[in-house]
This record gives structure tokens, C-alpha cells and sequence, in this order.
């Protein structure tokens, strides 16, 4: 995609912005992950889970360190980006074999994939707010098949 009127920026430029997030998704207990979510998130980022409800920058590299305890080979593939204005949906795949109680499923050795979406909004270059919905149910069915 090149840039024109209608988009503020390409695809080339969304997954630029928004790859120091995915690398922090993936193997998080591996990485400095508050510092690849200050590359690509500003400093009054909010990442929204319900309507009203969001993280901080901050809260979001909490949760994302206790989900690499949790599933320390969590890979965190970004399948597709369409952007439009000053927005980016990326639809995502999830994979990682859990190692401890994950949404409530003991355990068991099993794997799971899972897709996600995430719909961000940039300003100034960096991630602003994000949206997020990921199949956690089809993965818990998957680790208790």
C-alpha cells in the first residue's frame, strides 16, 4: 500500500510501529518488555479490554511478563495489517503451550492457537490506544481437549 489522502500511514509503517509490541508478546519472559512497549506505545497509552476498562502502559507490561510465567514459549504471530487513517487492525495468531493454570485450565502438556485482533489507534508515530479481542475460550477448549 502506498500512502495517499485517505491513510496517514502504510502497512510498512503500521508494522514498524507496532512490531516492538508483537516482540514483546513473544517469549515476554525473555524481554525488557516495559521497554519495547515505551517504544511503541506513548506514555498515556491505554489498552482497552472491555468498553471502559484498559491497562496502562505500565499495567499492560505486567500482564504481559505474567503471561510469559505462565506460557514461556508464547509466540505471538502478526498474520495480516489493514490500516485505515490513523488506525491499524492487525489480526494476530497466538500460540504457546501453557505451564501453569492459564484462564483456568490446569496444566497439561497440550498447546494451543488462537487468533486475535487488535485494533490501534496512532498519534505522533507511536500506539495511542489499542483494542483487543483474542479467542481465549477456543484455546482453553483446545488445552482440555
Amino acid at each position: 500500500m502506498t500512502k495517499s489522502e485517505e491513510s496517514f500511514m502504510t502497512v510498512e509503517e503500521a508494522r514498524r510501529i507496532s512490531a516492538p509490541l508483537y516482540e514483546a508478546l513473544n517469549k515476554p519472559g525473555e524481554k525488557n518488555v516495559s521497554e519495547l512497549l515505551a517504544q511503541a506505545c506513548n506514555d498515556d497509552y491505554h489498552s482497552y479490554h472491555t468498553i471502559q476498562e484498559f491497562l496502562t502502559r505500565d499495567q499492560l507490561a505486567d500482564v504481559f511478563k505474567a503471561m510469559g510465567e505462565t506460557v514461556p514459549d508464547l509466540a505471538w504471530e502478526v498474520v495480516d495489517i489493514h490500516v485505515v487513517d490513523d488506525m491499524m487492525v492487525v489480526r494476530g495468531e497466538a500460540t504457546g503451550t501453557p505451564v501453569k493454570e492459564f484462564w483456568g485450565a490446569a496444566p497439561t502438556g497440550k498447546s494451543f492457537r488462537t487468533m486475535a485482533i487488535d485494533v490501534f489507534t496512532v498519534r505522533d508515530g507511536r500506539l495511542a490506544r489499542g483494542y483487543h479481542i483474542e479467542n481465549w475460550a477456543t484455546a482453553i477448549q483446545q488445552l482440555n481437549a
